[in-house]
């Protein structure tokens, strides 16, 4: 609800559109969406995704930007032979992530790279 009170302050300072924080679960986007509309802002809500591309992304993520990961992903990347698997178990999840974004009407997405552009390159021609 905290969060929630800032931004509708930000917007009355003149922003137009939120980027969210990297998650990994769509429901959380759509469930902040709609307690967002609910307090009245209308304003684009830009889903932020970040695809995990190494093994330390299990602590580091978590850790760093307070976000959860699904058990689904962590089991994959936990199985996962090494980071090269880790990576195309990144890009496969964001996919899905952009794949259903997408297809529920989300206007724009948003993806923090962190230096890692070409993994990006391969979620959009996927994508788009």
């Amino acid at each position: 609800e905290s969060d929630i009170h800032f931004l509708k302050k930000k917007i009355k300072n003149g922003a137009e559109y939120i980027v969210t924080q990297m998650f990994f679960d769509n429901e959380k986007y759509f469930n902040f969406v709609e307690k967002c509309r609910a307090e009245g802002i209308t304003v684009p809500i830009i889903p932020g995704l970040k695809p995990i591309s190494v093994k330390t992304h299990l602590n580091l993520i978590p850790h760093r930007f307070k976000v959860d990961l699904p058990d689904a992903l962590v089991k994959e990347v936990v199985k996962a032979k090494d980071n090269k698997a880790v990576r195309q178990i990144g890009i496969d999840w964001c996919v899905q992530q952009s794949k259903e974004l997408v297809n529920a009407g989300v206007p724009f997405l948003h993806y923090y790279s962190m230096g890692k552009s070409s993994n990006i390159k391969e979620i959009a021609s996927q994508v788009f």
